[in-house]
């Protein structure tokens, strides 16, 4: 496998340049099990050897630990990296286990104070709404978020998980270098309205789970029998009883294409992802997570994979085929209100 640096994409009209794939940290420390720091920390630095820069975390993920647990690399890169993190999802003190959804403008300046902290660093490069409270006007958010940049706390803003009209909205008050969503083969429904949007307002597409949580990559099954009793996606319809079924039978033109490349079913899932750039017209740098140096050069050497039109083609049906909703609610996802 080649160690060439991968190739770098602008995030939008008005965000930094970065390597046209980043990395999901989440993992790391929460969400799908127990992870070994010292691995964390090996794919960290591998990551940033073949050129991914861009790195993705949250307040959220793992009460704070992820940031507190990336703090250390960002410091010894701080000119190398790009830090994108995000408030708005926290939880009930009546009920932990309850998410509250907060974009209220007091929250956003306490949020990005705390995440500073954190990650112990004096601006933070891109900085996400994490989802979407819509009893709050999105106006007074991002204007909340555009004084963090105002007073250098804050470069860039990103939204995560917003409809078209949400993310117009946001860009009359202030520039917005790039929208976060779920978009795989298996997640597809932001190409309807916030994907051509987003091409409009010259706003960059960060893709998470571009492996489908996993799925993509050929390895699970069975809910019940892969997944750890800590492992989020248990909650997930796609992944569990019949659906998960249903979904794995869909994998076969993915392994078609990855034998015909001599590719693991992830590259292709990846490269699928990474040629939408070229058939949207816009932006796109995903960020599939691992906590494994291995996979990231897996990940990475699928930015160099070409699908042909009839491998794109063989491949287009999948997403319509899909059994079960990304989440158990999707009020909280761009489809779930479009």
């Amino acid at each position: 496998m080649t160690d060439s640096r991968i190739a770098k994409a602008p995030l939008g009209t008005d965000g930094p340049e970065v390597g046209v794939q980043g990395l999901g940290c989440m993992g790391m420390s929460w969400a799908y099990g127990p992870a070994d720091a010292g691995q964390s920390r090996a794919a960290l630095e591998r990551a940033l050897e073949l050129g991914v820069t861009l790195y993705d975390t949250a307040d959220m993920y793992g009460a704070g630990e992820n940031e507190k647990f990336l703090s250390p690399f960002f410091k010894a890169h701080r000119d190398e990296v790009v830090i994108a993190t995000k408030f708005a999802i926290t939880t009930s003190p009546d009920d932990p286990t309850k998410r509250v959804i907060r974009n209220d403008p007091p929250y956003v300046r306490q949020s990005v104070e705390a995440s500073l902290k954190r990650l112990d660093v004096d601006v933070i490069d891109l900085y996400y709404m994490h989802r979407r409270d819509v009893n709050v006007p999105i106006e007074e958010t991002v204007g909340a978020m555009a004084e963090l940049v105002r007073e250098g706390k804050v470069k860039h803003l990103g939204l995560s998980e917003v409809t078209a009209g949400e993310l117009r909205a946001a860009r009359a008050v202030h520039p917005i270098a790039a929208v976060q969503s779920e978009w795989s083969l298996f997640s597809r429904d932001i190409e309807a309205n916030v994907v051509p949007a987003a091409k409009e307002l010259g706003v960059a597409l960060v893709p998470y789970s571009p492996l489908g949580r996993g799925f993509l990559t050929g390895s699970f099954s069975n809910a019940d029998t892969d997944l750890t009793d800590q492992d989020f996606r248990r909650t997930l319809p796609r992944f569990t009883g019949e659906n998960a079924a249903a979904n794995v039978a869909l994998l076969e033109p993915v392994r078609s294409v990855a034998e015909a490349h001599g590719a693991s079913p992830a590259q292709i899932a990846l490269a699928w992802v990474q040629q939408q750039a070229a058939v949207q017209g816009l932006s796109v740098v995903p960020i599939p997570g691992t906590t494994k140096s291995s996979r990231v050069e897996e990940n990475v050497a699928a930015t160099r994979i070409v699908l042909t039109e009839a491998e794109l083609a063989l491949l287009e049906p999948i997403a319509s085929k899909v059994a079960g909703d990304r989440y158990p609610d999707m009020r909280f996802a761009s489809a779930g209100r479009e």
